[in-house]
């Protein structure tokens, strides 16, 4: 329960934002409170040192925040999950839908093998759509999700709808906005 409440005390919840009636929780609070950032690092380590992960895919861009200590720890390599156009090189694409409109993500075409059992890792899940279009972008080249993680779930928002067929682990969650 500390460890919830050290990351609970870190995360902002910014009322109104980006628009009136959401409640925002924001993690850069977590990254400006170096005991709750610790916390989350030695959190992940303890979940992931002997799951055999061969690879970690950080979603754009806090994801990057987290993925990289991780990955460093467990001597394995970060596949870079990018907004479209942000990738020199050869790249695949997944196209997915958002509330209002659309969007895409790639990552490079050899920066995943088949097979690799690879962990996506994200700041937070809200309502699954950017990880579920990760998930499958991976899946297209025969890697395995071996799991999601994220720091904050959302569940409220109903991301098991998109994600049911995947394990996804959270070091905490808010049931209600």
């Amino acid at each position: 329960m500390r460890g919830e409440k050290i990351i609970d005390d870190a995360i902002r919840k910014v009322k109104d934002f980006p628009k009136k009636g959401v409640l925002f929780y924001d993690i850069t609070g977590l990254l400006i409170t170096p005991d709750a950032f610790n916390h989350c690092i030695k959190k992940m380590i303890e979940l992931y040192e002997k799951k055999g992960i061969k690879r970690i895919a950080a979603i754009e861009a806090r994801g990057f925040l987290f993925a990289s200590p991780l990955a460093y720890h467990l001597g394995v390599p970060i596949t870079l999950v990018r907004k479209k156009n942000k990738l020199p090189g050869e790249t695949i694409r997944k196209n997915y839908s958002l509330e209002y409109g659309e969007d895409s993500i790639e990552i490079h075409k050899s920066d995943v093998l088949p097979g690799e059992k690879i962990l996506v890792v994200d700041d937070l899940i809200a309502t699954g759509g950017t990880l579920s279009a990760a998930c499958e972008l991976i899946e297209s080249v025969g890697a395995e999700i071996e799991e999601i993680f994220a720091v904050v779930g959302l569940p409220f928002l109903n991301y098991g709808k998109l994600l049911f067929k995947y394990k996804i682990k959270t070091l905490i969650e808010y049931d209600e906005e």
